[in-house]
């Protein structure tokens, strides 16, 4: 059932990010991964071309390995190679020198997969493109909007509903 499957993936999740908070906030991550399955499916509804329950659980443990210590094989084991493989697409590769080179590493990677992780891709940047963290300077700003078009440009072939909420989330986030 799919009830099933979301549960466990946000049950894990919680699990695994107890201790994060959605950064510059005091808010639990589990609102950050609720608001990226949110889109999701509000896209599903628009366009229902992928896999809902696949990206649904893709977006509850998108950043599980990047920012906990679970494994890749743990992730197989508890869901399976799909989610981990998904899941493993979507994480830097922080073995990479620049910022720039790990978010084109995981673009690339991304693009080779299936059409769900794409959409989380752009459903977690749609999500990250709130208010900026109160810390950030402006040139922090400015380059994490240079990565959001740089995804836009790379994934807006994986949906068309999530690609233009992205761009309209870019040019009112330009604006602040």
């Amino acid at each position: 059932m799919l009830q099933q499957k979301y549960q466990k993936a946000i049950r894990f999740a919680g699990e695994k990010h107890a201790n994060q908070n959605v950064p510059g906030t005091d808010a639990n991550y589990l609102a950050h991964l609720s608001c990226v399955a949110m889109e999701i499916m509000v896209a599903y509804d628009n366009s229902n071309n992928f896999d809902l329950s696949f990206a649904v659980q893709l977006a509850f443990l998108h950043d599980i390995l990047e920012d906990t210590e679970t494994t890749i094989n743990e992730l197989e084991v508890q869901f399976d190679l799909k989610i981990a493989l998904g899941v493993s697409a979507l994480t830097k590769n922080e073995k990479l020198n620049t910022k720039q080179e790990q978010m084109l590493d995981s673009l690339s990677r991304i693009k080779q997969m299936p059409v769900e992780v794409g959409v989380v891709k752009l459903a977690d940047r749609i999500t990250n493109l709130q208010e900026p963290p109160k810390h950030w300077g402006n040139v922090k700003k400015a380059e994490y909007l240079e990565e959001a078009k740089l995804i836009l440009k790379n994934l807006s072939d994986k949906n068309e509903y999530l690609s233009q909420r992205l761009k309209t989330k870019i040019e009112e986030y330009s604006i602040l």
